[in-house]
């Protein structure tokens, strides 16, 4: 093959190529502008989160600073749109006091809500000595003194959209549900319910982030 062949052979390749790339970018611009079209049309609304209750087993602070709990919270989930369906993934709960963590993280099993659907989920938290800053043992001591203490149970994880046969990949999904549990009067403000058990009824709405 001569020089001359050569270069035109190298020169069809090239155009070749160029043609490959020009029409996966075109067929990946064309999927990715319907999906935002479809996207806009559907207009999809973030989950809805319910703090139904918390029934209390044990909460009890240690010396100095170390903090064991065992409750069980339950939490309704629901998806608000017409067309849309949800993947919750890895999702993992927790309890929060003054921005410390106090329980392990507690799994919550992933699962599939449809549309409209709605999901009650009812996860144990528990922790063990779990240790937390001098000052906030103070401030708990003093809360259980005064009878009230202010939690925050917070709910990490993923989620997938599902519209119609396609899924998106995974969002954070941040979940943010305030507690207030009264200690001082458990008659009025809780049921006991078993061993000393007392459940409390919340029903507060949770902050969600996507």
């Amino acid at each position: 093959m001569s020089d001359e062949e050569c270069i035109h052979h190298k020169s069809k390749q090239n155009k070749k190529i160029r043609q490959y790339i020009i029409a996966i970018l075109i067929i990946t611009f064309t999927i990715l502008l319907i999906f935002l079209i479809t996207w806009a049309i559907l207009q999809p609304k973030k989950p809805h989160f319910l703090l139904q209750d918390a029934t209390l087993f044990n909460f009890n602070i240690s010396s100095p600073n170390l903090v064991s709990s065992n409750f069980q919270i339950t939490l309704t989930s629901h998806n608000p749109n017409e067309r849309i369906g949800l993947y919750y993934d890895n999702l993992n709960a927790y309890a929060v006091y003054q921005n410390q963590q106090i329980t392990f993280f507690t799994a919550v099993p992933p699962v599939y809500q449809g549309h409209k659907g709605t999901n009650v989920w009812s996860p144990f938290l528990y922790g063990v000595d779990v240790p937390i800053a001098p000052y906030n043992g103070v401030t708990l001591r003093q809360d259980q003194t005064e009878g009230v203490t202010k939690l925050l149970i917070k709910i990490d994880g993923r989620v997938r959209w599902k519209v119609g046969a396609f899924t998106t990949g995974r969002y954070h999904i941040r979940i943010r549900c305030q507690a207030i549990i009264n200690f001082g009067n458990r008659v009025s403000d809780g049921v006991f319910v078993s061993s000393g058990a007392v459940k409390y009824q919340l029903y507060k709405s949770c902050g969600v982030s996507v």
